[in-house]
């Protein structure tokens, strides 16, 4: 355990001397967390809504007909409880729900107008807005067809309420983001250079060839960035809370413990690449090359996943930022447990251990 405790107390020392290293793993968390917060504009297609329908008339079935034939929508199902569709916004499985109030027909043909309620998952505030901009113009584009055909003018008041985010603020949206993007650039790629760079020097032959077990080694190279990578998370809550006026909504033990986890998967991919790679610069390339555009592309954090074609969409399923962006806004924004992010946390866990195994054994191969 002391020779363990020096080697983590070596890499610590290491680190702090490298000012480049210093600036990397505290200066880009700070910067990116205060100027990332510039959301894209996209088309926002094939998007999953709700309809609970307790008028069950004409007119709702007409407008939900018109929904259905939209290229922006996929209605998931019809339900009855409202306890259901609050379940299911939020679980993810749905970005809008549409609300029938009873006697909707009626309203509009005796009083010539009724209402209905929009809601939309705000925690990702831009697709929220044009998802219901999207299905504002379906409804207005049924009552122009209303008005055609009858000489009274019919009017649809549509109640709009945004979930999880009222305010349609873009810090719900980036902070997950950033948080899953900073930690797998700083971890994968600090710790795939710091183990080449031994291999380069030479000097990881004369650290395998002591009493230390090699596996040992590794993880004396990746403490150092577990525990200044908590730190990392630690700075982004705290300019979240304090800057941005954002704040945790969920429990704060649950939300360090998946990115403790998240930092050790980010770690794991860092080992692999080490292992299979001999020179910093080709680790640096894989690391950032490889990593940030996955991370934006498929985590969801910029472009909605569900608007890509069926093989990305398989693609992005291992990517780990993909998962981690799911849990830190369930526990974050939504306020839930670790009930509604088990599997995801199972999915990490499973990406770790699978890379660690494949790590060890390549490792293994290398020293023979």
């Amino acid at each position: 355990m002391k020779q363990f405790l020096n080697f983590v107390k070596k890499e610590f020392i290491h680190v702090w001397r490298d000012k480049k290293t210093l600036l990397i793993l505290f200066g880009m968390p700070v910067v990116q967390i205060l100027i990332f917060g510039f959301a894209l504009t996209n088309e926002v297609k094939n998007s999953r809504i709700v309809i609970l329908d307790q008028a069950k008339d004409e007119a709702s079935q007409q407008l939900i007909t018109q929904i259905a034939a939209s290229k922006y929508f996929d209605i998931e199902e019809t339900m009855t409880d409202r306890r259901q569709m609050e379940a299911a916004f939020k679980q993810g499985k749905i970005k809008l729900a549409m609300v029938f109030p009873a006697g909707f027909n009626a309203a509009l043909l005796h009083q010539g107008k009724a209402q209905l309620q929009i809601l939309a998952d705000a925690s990702d505030p831009n697709t929220a807005s044009a998802l219901s901009n999207y299905l504002s113009s379906i409804v207005q584009d049924y009552q122009r067809s209303l008005d055609l055909t009858s000489k009274v003018p019919y009017q649809i008041l549509p109640e709009l309420r945004m979930l999880y985010n009222p305010q349609l603020k873009g810090a719900p949206n980036f902070v997950p983001g950033v948080m899953a993007l900073v930690l797998m650039l700083v971890c994968v790629m600090m710790t795939a250079i710091s183990i080449v760079k031994e291999k380069e020097t030479g000097t990881m032959e004369i650290l395998l060839v002591s009493p230390f077990k090699p596996i040992l080694v590794i993880l004396s190279k990746a403490v150092p960035y577990l525990i200044l990578s908590l730190i990392n998370v630690a700075s982004i809550l705290l300019l979240s809370v304090y800057v941005l006026d954002l704040p945790v909504n969920g429990s704060i033990w649950l939300l360090f413990a998946e990115s403790t986890l998240f930092i050790i998967t980010c770690l794991s991919l860092g080992i692999f690449i080490s292992v299979k790679t001999g020179s910093q610069q080709l680790a640096m390339l894989i690391s950032l090359m490889g990593m940030f555009l996955p991370t934006v592309l498929f985590s969801g954090f910029m472009f909605p996943i569900e608007n890509m074609p069926l093989p990305l969409q398989f693609i992005s399923n291992v990517v780990p930022a993909k998962w981690f962006y799911i849990i830190v806004k369930s526990i974050m924004i939504k306020g839930l447990g670790f009930e509604a992010i088990w599997k995801e946390t199972l999915i990490l866990g499973g990406i770790t251990v699978v890379l660690l195994l494949v790590s060890l054994k390549s490792f293994k191969i290398r020293l023979a």
